[in-house]
């Protein structure tokens, strides 16, 4: 299940927590079940719409975003 909150989007994902997009910077910021958190630069608003629909997120993350952007760890809580 994905729910929608003001700060973004809930994943039911045993990768993924949670994720939100900047539309007007192209920016996909993830937030990962370990804690960290990682921005992806240059993604596609389009991309981020089928992540959303993706039945897996954290298989559409491995195939579609992983290695495929620029990014920076922004956090980490462990």
């Amino acid at each position: 299940m994905t729910t929608t909150t003001p700060s973004g989007v809930n994943f039911d994902s045993t990768i993924l927590a949670a994720a939100t997009y900047d539309n007007r910077h192209g920016h996909l910021q993830l937030d990962f079940r370990d804690g960290s958190r990682y921005v992806y630069r240059g993604v596609a608003p389009d991309l981020f719409r089928e992540l959303l629909c993706a039945p897996s997120k954290g298989s559409f993350f491995n195939r579609y975003i992983r290695g495929r952007f620029p990014y920076a760890k922004t956090r980490c809580e462990n």
